[in-house]
């Protein structure tokens, strides 16, 4: 295996065994030394790969951002309308929350979660030009008078607020809300708030 490989493998059995230790073991639990007893990987190869715990921690946050924004900007970017990719970046986001409960508890619950969705190219271990702004999917229907002609940071503070509380509450107390019922209610009031008078 060529030395790129190895690395490679080696970043992703790290982020891997991370994503583990804080599922099974929350906060408190996701620490260096559980991390590298998990991944089978040592503390000098960690350190040489992140520059720290803290760098670990952050990449892992990105990795897991990434994976969610995937899904979501795919759907919205394949929508044909403005309503329906409203509802379809919604609806993706928060089926996505559903079926990978680790990567959102992290997301919502570790110490990184300050950071949010809404400036999610600037979360530390993703590059900006490989992660675009939700903004930027979103152009071609503010040049056409569907969507209001808002700052980015706004737009993206509209789109991504609510889904993201509602995530995050959904985490913490899953008897209190529904996520389709969510993602319904939700992909009404969010379009009715962008969408240009």
């Amino acid at each position: 295996m060529a030395k790129q490989s190895r690395g490679e493998a080696t970043v992703e059995r790290l982020l891997t065994a991370a994503l583990e230790v804080f599922a099974t073991s929350g906060q408190a639990g996701f620490t260096v030394q559980a991390v590298t007893r998990a991944s089978g990987v040592s503390l000098g190869s960690l350190y040489h790969h992140f520059g720290s715990f803290d760098g670990l921690a952050a990449a892992l946050y990105g990795h897991c951002l990434q994976q969610t924004y995937t899904a979501s900007l795919g759907a919205l970017g394949r929508a044909r309308t403005a309503r329906t990719g409203i509802r379809a970046f919604v609806t993706t986001y928060l089926r996505f929350i559903q079926d990978n409960p680790a990567v959102a508890r992290y997301l919502h619950g570790s110490a990184y979660s300050s950071y949010l969705a809404v400036d999610a190219d600037r979360a530390r271990g993703v590059q900006p030009d490989h992660f675009p702004r939700v903004s930027d999917h979103l152009t071609r229907w503010t040049e056409t008078g569907d969507i209001a002609p808002l700052p980015g940071p706004l737009l993206e503070v509209l789109l991504i607020g609510p889904v993201a509380v509602a995530a995050h509450r959904w985490l913490a107390t899953p008897e209190d809300i529904d996520l389709n019922q969510a993602a319904r209610v939700l992909s009404d009031r969010i379009w009715a708030s962008v969408r240009a008078e």
